[in-house]
């Protein structure tokens, strides 16, 4: 639909501070990802389709502790009050390459990482194409240690 600002407007907050301060700060991140949607169009591509495509996993993530009364004594225990879910995506791009009658169809198949406080339906993303499993613990540090992505492919379908 052309609408490539709401990638920006639903990107996990936490990632998008690391990544503006990577880039010397969220100015500069906001007018590099807001000039993704002009070059695409500049470059011929579009978005056909994006659509989740596998099953997903989820993951408990945001520790915190928690303090009930059990038996008339305090007891502090150990919560989690964020979902991450990573979501393996399936995307067709269309490119039109100048010389070329016909344009050409990519299929790419990839993740995006959901997360949201625990009870709430508020979903920010994080695109898996650039993402390490090392980058994903940095934010959150209680995801198992054998964590293993979906995989990245990208092909021309004629």
């Amino acid at each position: 639909m052309g609408r490539y600002e709401v990638a920006v407007q639903r990107m996990n907050p936490a990632w998008k501070e690391r990544t503006a301060k990577r880039m010397g700060g969220m100015e500069q991140l906001e007018k590099q990802l807001s000039g993704v949607a002009k070059q695409m169009v500049q470059q011929g591509i579009s978005i056909i389709s994006f659509k989740p495509q596998g099953a997903a996993r989820s993951y408990e993530v945001g520790p915190g502790r928690k303090v009930e009364t059990v038996g008339g004594a305090e007891v502090e225990s150990l919560v989690f009050h964020k979902w991450l879910v990573l979501v393996p995506t399936a995307t067709k791009f269309r490119v039109i390459r100048e010389g070329q009658t016909k344009p050409t169809l990519i299929d790419s198949v990839g993740f995006q990482v959901a997360i949201s406080d625990k009870g709430q339906n508020n979903w920010t993303f994080i695109d898996g194409s650039g993402l390490t499993v090392n980058d994903l613990r940095g934010l959150f540090a209680t995801l198992p240690q054998d964590l293993q992505f979906p995989p990245l492919e990208k092909r021309e379908s004629r």
